[in-house]
């Protein structure tokens, strides 16, 4: 085979990857929408409260369980010669620092007396299974992502999240309305952990099926697993700490955590796709990106694409966020949680939030493009800065405003994130986005604002603001088009090594 017919077979591996990520995702948003609005429809708000707040909590080890090794397993695994070895050895460490990790977020949540007293102690033991299998089935992902093997993650995420929604969804059907009793709060916690544990069974056959599986106990190998591991893992808590800090703060800080929560987090859900949309597709550029860098070919256009999706992506999650504010509470929740006179609602945590959604972006290309030149240094320490100001802002406002000060928090880090990260990475990665790139994505942007904002008067119930979302989608397809997007989204091909 060619170099020229391989680079060309990489791009259209990175674009399948992507799209096949990116389907997933789709269908998982779909069926996130009706689990979100079943929930919302079977419990009463307080319930529905701890409910969010036990998923919001563990996300924050969560994340520390990750500790930067499926970013860091992306890479290695790609390199390595036995790949088995090598993954396997990955899998052990991860199962470690899970189980530290979540064994310390049932400690603390144990420790703290209202905690304890309350039903958020056992919502969070039983919740803790969705990071745990998740993550185990995570770290197995990193096969079909070297492989570019990703129609197996969709078919593993979509069937998990069709029983879960099917099962939650049943309740509802039973006649659950607005429930008080909090045994229906924990079976949907049950649920959650069920359809997580299918999908690392689902993703272990498949992975089967592409190289054995078996564990590795290799000191020497899982040490220097460790070391690689340990910069991006302490960027990894940074990032935590400023992402996720705030449901906690909340539920610190505010006597009204629960019903706080129940507000603020139906746009969590929303902001955790905005999340992993970007990681997604930062995850089948990276190998990518490597190894093209290691080659030493030109990874400008590479770059300036992949961010030019970026953008793209944030506009849609951001212009709909602010826009579209309470038809999106009313699709994902019930009228009573709209803002009044005398509090606010979702809708104004959607508002405030929307912004998030694109920066988040462009904070977490800084991160992979320094994690590709292992410039963790920088990256840490600009992190922390973030990390450092969230606390304070989270400190300062949420006792007043609750859920509106953490918004407000969210965004001002994000803008100070963006500024500090990007000038950074332009400097020793640079990106090639060119003025007509700029300028068609502006307009694609202004395309989707006007459409958002001339239907937005007319949705008003449910079955309008389905409709109004598949005419929505549909309208993004049109405007990319118009707009002489698709083009740009082609990966050129790099010089011939």
């Amino acid at each position: 085979m060619t170099t020229a017919a391989s680079n060309g077979g990489h791009g259209r591996a990175i674009a399948s990857s992507t799209l096949w990520q990116l389907g997933s995702q789709a269908v998982m948003a779909v069926l996130s929408v009706l689990a979100t609005k079943f929930v919302t429809l079977a419990l009463e708000k307080e319930l529905a409260g701890y409910y969010n707040s036990a998923y919001g909590y563990l996300q924050i080890f969560g994340i520390l369980a990750d500790f930067g090794l499926y970013a860091v397993a992306v890479r290695e695994v790609n390199r390595a010669t036995d790949r088995m070895r090598t993954l396997g050895a990955f899998f052990v460490v991860r199962f470690c620092i899970l189980t530290i990790s979540l064994g310390l977020a049932i400690g603390i949540v144990l420790s703290v007396p209202h905690w304890r007293e309350s039903p958020f102690a056992l919502s969070v033991i039983i919740a803790s299974l969705v990071p745990f299998f998740t993550l185990l089935a995570g770290m197995l992902r990193t096969v079909f992502q070297v492989e570019y093997r990703l129609h197996f993650v969709f078919i593993a995420e979509v069937v998990q999240r069709i029983i879960t929604t099917a099962l939650i969804g049943a309740f509802v059907l039973l006649g659950y309305r607005n429930s008080s009793e909090v045994w229906v709060e924990q079976a949907f916690l049950w649920i959650g952990g069920g359809g997580a544990f299918v999908l690392l069974v689902l993703s272990a056959v498949y992975a089967s099926r592409l190289v054995k599986l078996r564990l590795c106990f290799d000191k020497a190998l899982i040490r220097h697993i460790v070391v690689l591991a340990m910069p991006f893992g302490v960027a990894y808590i940074c990032m935590t700490l400023y992402r996720q800090l705030d449901v906690v703060f909340i539920a610190f800080l505010r006597p009204d955590f629960a019903i706080q929560n129940a507000y603020y987090g139906i746009v969590g859900r929303v902001e955790d796709m905005a999340f992993l949309i970007p990681t997604f597709l930062l995850n089948s550029v990276l190998p990518m990106l490597v190894m093209r860098r290691d080659k030493g070919q030109d990874v400008r256009d590479l770059l300036g694409k992949t961010l030019l999706i970026l953008l793209l992506t944030g506009s849609v999650f951001t212009l709909a966020s602010c826009i579209w504010a309470k038809p999106l509470t009313l699709l994902l929740s019930r009228p009573d949680y709209l803002s009044t006179a005398a509090y606010a609602g979702a809708d104004r945590a959607f508002e405030l939030t929307g912004p998030v959604m694109f920066l988040n972006g462009i904070v977490l290309y800084c991160f992979y493009a320094m994690l590709a030149t292992h410039s963790w240094r920088r990256l840490t320490a600009s992190l922390a800065t973030g990390a450092v100001l969230s606390v304070i802002l989270n400190l300062l406002l949420i006792p007043k405003w609750g859920f509106q000060g953490a918004a407000v928090a969210m965004v001002v880090v994000h803008i100070q994130l963006s500024l500090l990260l990007l000038p950074q990475v332009q400097r020793a990665l640079p990106a090639r986005l060119t003025r007509d790139e700029i300028l068609r994505w502006l307009a694609f942007s202004a395309l989707l604002a006007a459409f958002l904002w001339l239907l937005r008067p007319y949705l008003t119930t449910f079955p309008v603001i389905v409709a109004g979302c598949a005419a929505f989608s549909a309208w993004i397809g049109f405007s990319a088009w118009i707009c002489g997007i698709f083009p740009l989204l082609r990966f050129s091909r790099p010089d011939r090594s």
